[in-house]
């Protein structure tokens, strides 16, 4: 059985027809729920797309034609980032998503194109209790802002994003207790529970800043960005002998401590942010290491 063809009756050439379909795009993103990090990539994977159309004019004409044009030529650039590119799955399929809300926006076509098949994630890449304990006292030694904000990633496992974002009123801390209000995905807030480390922490940066409303991390220029909360990270991680580290591993080190802990899937998809129980499952496949030292114990 074919595909539906839903005729587009074009006057111009492809690409006037590709920018209006940009434009159209660019105007629904610009009032859309979608996470800020989600709709920058949208914006350059659609343009991508287009500049490679416009490479490719003889060969895809109708590209913009109707739905049978269309979904031949995304299949077609499916297969330009998968083997030309060597992009990841997760890379390909949020590109094919982005083209996919350009058509439905722009000339108005639902089209179906096959997702990159995404490998079942191993073991998480999380630090060890001696790496975390490097990166805990090489943060402490860079001050009191970024001793903070390690805790926040290790004790609360924000995302790079939702540390950024944090303002002062985010964060409550009695002598005994405390939270943090991280802004997620698609604008989903979650509350979590800050251990003792992550209090002290905060406390003496708060200390130290002061209790202003406004950004809860600052800099010379003012608000640390995502790519600052990063830099701090790395240049800690450089500092503890651990090159390359960035902030999603701390996540991931923050769901494996859960997990060890004894904390259930559930629990651990809330404290996440996860949207799936699917996107937790990873932090409960243990390593080969740490199989064998359960083992050992277990029969000793």
């Amino acid at each position: 059985m074919t595909a539906p063809v839903v005729p587009l009756h074009l006057d111009t050439d492809l690409s006037t027809v590709a920018d209006r379909a940009l434009t159209a795009t660019g105007r629904y993103l610009d009032r859309c729920k979608l996470a800020a990090n989600t709709v920058t990539a949208y914006r350059r994977q659609c343009a991508a797309y287009t500049a490679w159309l416009a490479a490719h004019t003889d060969a895809h004409p109708d590209a913009f034609a109707d739905v049978v044009g269309a979904e031949a030529a995304v299949t077609a650039w499916r297969r330009h980032l998968l083997r030309t590119t060597r992009a990841s799955p997760a890379t390909v399929n949020q590109a094919l998503a982005a083209v996919s809300l350009m058509y439905e926006h722009g000339p108005q076509l639902r089209i179906q194109v096959k997702r990159a098949r995404v490998p079942r994630p191993g073991e998480p890449d999380a630090l060890t209790p001696a790496e975390q304990g490097a990166v805990e006292r090489a943060a402490a030694r860079r001050g009191p802002r970024d001793a903070a904000i390690i805790a926040v990633l290790f004790g609360a496992g924000a995302r790079a994003e939702e540390c950024a974002r944090l303002d002062v009123d985010d964060v409550a801390i009695t002598s005994r207790t405390g939270q943090v209000r991280l802004y997620g995905k698609g604008d989903e807030v979650r509350v979590v529970p800050l251990p003792a480390t992550a209090r002290v922490r905060i406390s003496a940066w708060l200390l130290k800043r002061g209790n202003a409303p406004g950004p809860l991390w600052t800099g010379q220029r003012g608000r640390l960005s995502t790519s600052g909360i990063t830099q701090v990270v790395l240049a800690v991680g450089a500092a503890a002998h651990l090159p390359g580290l960035r902030p999603h591993r701390l996540r991931h080190t923050y769901a494996t401590r859960l997990r060890q802990g004894g904390a259930d899937p559930a629990q651990v998809q809330a404290l996440l942010g996860h949207g799936a129980l699917e996107s937790t499952a990873r932090y409960f496949r243990a390593g080969t290491a740490e199989v064998a030292a359960v083992v050992e114990q277990i029969f000793e």
